[in-house]
């Protein structure tokens, strides 16, 4: 978490007491679900390294119920646009169509029913953030069934879900202020701390995670939400503002009771391969975010620093600890989105995704990048998902770039057929001028794979060796630039900003 107004983006970027109530929206029943929800064995049998994770803000991407459409109004930033369960379970095609193989999907439990101004104007807890009851689904997404099905409707194509979960605060002006105030730290009380776990981030009301009866009951609220639901594991929220201890139990709990499988990606603010390993040493998470990929591969796609300096980059992403992964975006809901920090420039644009995609790691697709959503800086970041000509709201008639779409579908293709770009090892091959030619090798497929980018604003050739794990099969470009036969070297011709893909058919 950043500190200010630049961190509550996670939490709506928002600060204030609630004001304008409205009247509470019953909830839907609870559907008792067996503890042994069904999961996908053809997703359960592969590695987490080898997916593709797509990150959905239920509230923006698609309306399936406008029955629970209570105050909705799609020209207000701040305030709920409609998107649903329903909504997004009659979209999955958009999402198994692109390739992607992980789903990760923002709080659904029930949040305050009113709004904060903070911000300058009404902003309500759409994103999932701001919860007011751990037991509930927020009707405003629809209900328990409607997450059972979402959830099984995902399995049903082979994708993995990820649920947002937060155990560091409540809502502003939560009912838990009122109903367990010895629970909470408050800036309303003068309980705040100082130091990452006691303080109050954004000025939200901070559970008191240290105390037994405290913690009991959020693990035992979310794991329920997971027992019940079929979900293949957890986004953890603000992981540094809850302590070790916390997320040691967490871990235990969740294998003992869930799966031990049950996979575990945290949000550490500002986290890298090297900050995570505090996490990644107790074995407390499986996977965390790397905040550092973004600005370092737009950096290089806008020719700021040598190639030599991007590689020893991309390695030390490499040396993460054994069993645990990092996961690496372009765009999120709480940081400028990649394509506005380019200025729209889609040519860079595509340079970093076939970066994002051809790298170690788990890479995260933030909903609508690619279609070219424009995102841009909070609370522009979190617009609506495009559907162009399609009548699905919240976003009908909003501008989609299909090619660029054909783009990441290439690419994410080209991941899940070749071993080597999710999980191989990494090699520089050229690292001369705005030219950089890398390979990746996974010795128990036997796969390779040559990658190859020019950042320049004219033609460009290079010769590298021919790869050796390639023998003398002819391989071929996997972005459609056809067949390359062996020889002792490899020339390759690079147009303007472009990328290649070389590797063996599979």
């Amino acid at each position: 978490m950043l500190s200010g107004l630049a961190a509550a983006c996670l939490l709506g970027c928002a600060h204030g007491a609630t004001e304008s109530l409205p009247t509470p929206v019953d909830a839907a029943p609870k559907v008792a679900q067996p503890a042994s929800a069904s999961r996908q064995p053809a997703a359960a049998e592969r590695r987490w390294a080898d997916e593709v994770l797509y990150f959905v803000v239920l509230d923006r991407f698609a309306d399936g119920d406008t029955s629970n459409d209570a105050k909705v109004d799609v020209s207000a930033p701040g305030a709920f646009h409609g998107g649903d369960l329903k909504g997004l379970t009659a979209r999955l095609d958009e999402l198994s169509s692109l390739g992607v193989t992980a789903l990760w999907l923002t709080p659904l439990v029930k949040n305050i029913d009113g709004f904060v101004t903070g911000a300058g104007f009404p902003d309500w807890g759409y994103h999932g953030y701001w919860a007011d009851d751990f037991h509930q689904v927020d009707p405003r997404f629809g209900t328990e069934q409607d997450f059972k099905a979402l959830v099984d409707a995902c399995h049903q194509r082979g994708i993995r879900v990820l649920l947002d979960v937060v155990y560091n605060h409540a809502g502003y002006g939560s009912r838990y202020l009122k109903d367990h105030p010895g629970w909470l730290r408050s800036e309303e009380t003068g309980t705040c701390g100082q130091d990452d776990v006691t303080s109050c981030v954004s000025g939200l009301p901070d559970f008191k995670t240290e105390q037994p009866e405290v913690a009991r009951y959020l693990l035992d609220a979310q794991l329920d939400w997971a027992k019940r639901s079929g979900v293949d594991g957890f986004r953890l929220d603000t992981v540094k503002h809850v302590s070790h201890d916390f997320w040691k139990e967490h871990r235990r709990r969740t294998r003992a009771e869930v799966s031990p499988s049950f996979f575990l990606l945290g949000e550490v603010w500002g986290g890298d391969a090297q900050t995570l390993d505090a996490w990644f040493e107790g074995d407390e998470m499986d996977a965390g975010f790397d905040f550092s990929f973004q600005g370092s591969v737009l950096g290089f796609v806008q020719g700021r620093g040598r190639a030599i300096a991007f590689d020893r980059y991309l390695q030390s992403r490499a040396r993460v600890r054994a069993g645990h992964h990092l996961a690496h975006f372009l765009s999120s809901h709480d940081v400028d989105g990649a394509l506005h920090q380019l200025g729209g420039d889609l040519a860079r644009f595509k340079l970093a995704v076939a970066l994002q995609l051809t790298t170690s790691g788990i890479p995260v697709i933030y909903y609508g990048e690619e279609v070219a959503r424009p995102g841009g800086d909070w609370p522009a970041n979190r617009g609506d998902m495009p559907w162009g000509s399609r009548a699905v709201k919240p976003g009908a008639g909003l501008a989609r770039d299909e090619g660029l779409r054909d783009f990441y579908r290439q690419l994410i293709a080209a991941r899940r057929a070749h071993p080597a770009l999710s999980r191989g090892a990494h090699q520089a091959l050229s690292t001369d001028g705005d030219v950089y030619v890398f390979l990746r090798t996974d010795p128990e497929t036997h796969d390779a794979v040559l990658v190859a980018i020019n950042r320049g604003e004219t033609r460009a050739t290079v010769s590298v060796p021919w790869p050796q794990a390639w023998g003398q099969e002819p391989v071929e470009d996997v972005l459609g630039g056809g067949r390359v036969t062996a020889g002792s070297a490899l020339e390759l011709v690079l147009e303007p900003l472009s990328t290649r893909l070389l590797g063996r058919k599979r």
